[in-house]
């Protein structure tokens, strides 16, 4: 079972060496980058390149561990007790299953998702550290162990908003997604756009990368929002040569909302083209 990539998503020689050495030792994988940069895309194209079933658990700033065990009904049961239901006599009835669950009895070995783990609080990958590491957990209200059949294979990615904690790091296998350079980004676009015109590619590159590189970009435009700005571009008919007269030092290029996301950056750029036209015109 080895990871090449796949069509739809270019993959470096390094993180196929990272893919491949996580599914080798059983450990999760934990992919860092900036956003963007096709963390959770990833585990979807692992998925589909190894033909394994994908379980995704997206995690939210009030998301707690045991949310991806099970939870228990309680309230549920109480209501349908006062209401006479049979189903009360069964608690396995309000035993609802979480990701790792549907992970540990899926019937094929299948790709676990545990996306931006870092933004739960700081005792949440503490907290699933047995789990991940036994592949079993207990559940106390039917007494029952629930273990994995297969280890499932998982990929935990994070923006880097919170420190993960060294023991959860131990028991991980890291890559860290660089920002594709020039010729990784312009092959990535070849997979999305494979007949765009050379030309349109090198002008579009040029200013997205001049954009990333002006000093002061508090939100740096990433290969997704690149993407977005391309089909922008292709849907408005704006050609190369449109692009070459863009500086964006000097000016603003245009549909720049799908690059530029916040107002301090708008404001930092709109002073640039302010600027570059005094001093031109003095």
């Amino acid at each position: 079972m080895k990871f090449t990539g796949t069509k739809s998503y270019v993959a470096t020689d390094d993180l196929k060496v990272a893919v491949n050495a996580a599914i080798t030792l059983e450990r999760p994988l934990l992919v860092k980058g900036e956003p963007g940069t096709g963390k959770t895309v990833l585990a979807l194209e692992v998925a589909q390149a190894i033909g394994a079933p994908i379980i995704e658990w997206h995690i939210k700033s009030t998301t707690k561990a045991h949310q991806g065990l099970y939870e228990y009904d309680a309230v549920s049961r109480l209501r349908d007790s006062q209401l006479g239901d049979e189903r009360v006599k069964d608690i396995r009835n309000y035993i609802r299953r979480g990701k790792l669950w549907e992970a540990f009895t899926a019937p094929e070995r299948p790709v676990l998702l545990i996306d931006e783990i870092d933004k739960a609080d700081i005792e949440f990958p503490n907290d699933l550290l047995q789990e991940l590491d036994r592949m079993e957990f207990y559940v106390y209200e039917t007494a029952e162990t629930v273990r994995a059949r297969r280890r499932p294979i998982v990929i935990i990615t994070s923006n880097n908003e919170k420190e993960l904690p060294d023991a959860f790091l131990r028991r991980c296998f890291f890559h860290y997604i660089r920002f594709p350079d020039p010729e990784t980004m312009r092959a990535i676009v070849e997979v999305h756009f494979p007949h765009l015109k050379s030309r349109l590619v090198n002008e579009a590159l040029r200013i997205f990368y001049d954009l990333r590189d002006v000093p002061g970009v508090k939100k740096k435009p990433s290969t997704s929002e690149l993407l977005d700005w391309i089909k922008l571009l292709l849907n408005e008919d704006i050609d190369a040569e449109t692009l070459r007269e863009q500086d964006p030092r000097k000016l603003i290029p245009p549909l720049a909302g799908a690059l530029i996301k916040n107002e301090q950056d708008v404001h930092l750029f709109e002073r640039l083209a302010f600027m570059s036209r005094r001093k031109s015109e003095g």
